[in-house]
């Protein structure tokens, strides 16, 4: 018996065992996202709509925001932001237009509405299209260091530092800190240094391993509890042609540097002509900070899984096998690979 053909187009027909083919689930999932920013960009300018009636006074409500909250049943900090997010759009129409279309997440546009004026929105809005939007932020701070004069961005990161705290529903504390980038820097390094310092043990009857969230946790109790005057900590600014940052890549202003650099202990790392970081060797067990410099600028994640958390300097090949340290055969890994790195290591030598 003939089989009539099917009616469906290639790229909504499913794939073998069942499941959508590739190009289905992505069309599909691009018309969620599509809906869901359109939705996100009514529910904004209808939060500005009521926000300017009169009708959440009429209630005795202290503020639209808290109106708008206890109506949608969400925290008044999001309707805040959906106020915000919707006056901000309204002098801003190409950002505005494009949240309207879809053509960027609300994610993007509450981040382009902090910074964009009628002036840089064209420009913003192109970087914003360029670049995902979990990696928008840092892209944002760049220009905005790039394009802001020193002395003016210090003085406002400065008004703008805060620390805030609320209690969760679990009893568990929340805190929030907006912290200048130098701010930034010395309580990361310090977090990471006690952390390094003080190696994790299995905690509880079944003897689970605290996570890194954990240890960075207990290093802050310690930091605070203990006070910092046995950490020796260690905060690495570049300074490039194309301006300053933290080891991160967090940028820094370059009035900041000159700040601190009278206090600050000074090292140079000379790069060559393509940029790379010239190479520094020497026969001994331990990197000096010299090669430290080099194989943390030429690496910066870990070579074998990309995290930025608790990084080692790792020989290889072993300095067992060669008895010498040299940049060439140095690799920045973090704690975990550098722990299975040398278990397989030692498993291969048993067998």
């Amino acid at each position: 018996m003939r089989t009539q053909p099917s009616s469906e187009s290639p790229a909504s027909a499913p794939s073998r065992g069942g499941e959508p083919a590739p190009g289905s689930v992505r069309s599909r999932v691009r018309g969620l996202v599509e809906r869901w920013a359109r939705n996100q960009y009514e529910l904004v300018r209808a939060a500005v709509d009521l926000a300017d009636s009169p009708v959440w006074r009429i209630d005795n409500a202290p503020t639209a925001a808290h109106w708008l909250a206890d109506l949608a049943d969400v925290a008044t900090c999001t309707t805040r932001e959906w106020i915000r997010v919707g006056r901000a759009l309204a002098r801003l129409p190409a950002i505005d237009a494009a949240l309207a279309a879809g053509d960027i997440s609300y994610a993007k546009a509450r981040a382009l509405t902090r910074i964009a004026t009628p002036d840089t929105e064209i420009e913003l809005l192109e970087l914003a299209r360029d670049t995902p939007a979990n990696h928008l932020a840092r892209r944002l701070a760049t220009w905005v260091r790039d394009n802001s004069d020193d002395d003016e961005l210090d003085r406002h990161q400065q008004r703008n530092r805060s620390v805030r705290w609320r209690v969760e529903p679990d009893g568990m504390t929340v805190l929030t800190a907006r912290l200048p980038p130098l701010y930034a820097g010395a309580v990361t390094s310090a977090l990471t240094s006690g952390v390094t310092r003080n190696p994790p043990r299995p905690e509880g009857p079944v003897g689970l391993w605290p996570s890194l969230a954990q240890q960075y946790c207990d290093a802050l109790h310690r930091l605070v509890t203990e006070g910092g005057g046995g950490t020796l900590t260690e905060l690495i600014i570049h300074v490039r042609g194309d301006g300053c940052s933290l080891d991160d890549g967090t940028p820094v202003t370059g009035s900041a540097v000159e700040r601190i650099a009278p206090a600050s202990f000074i090292r140079a790392l000379v790069h060559d002509a393509e940029g790379h970081p010239v190479n520094a060797s020497g026969r001994r067990r331990h990197p000096t900070t010299r090669q430290k410099r080099v194989v943390a600028e030429r690496d910066r994640v870990c070579v074998d899984c990309g995290s930025t958390e608790l990084l080692q300097y790792d020989h290889d090949p072993s300095w067992q096998e060669t008895g010498r340290t040299v940049t060439d055969e140095l690799h920045l890994r973090c704690a975990p690979c550098h722990k299975r790195r040398h278990d397989r290591s030692d498993d291969r030598q048993a067998s």
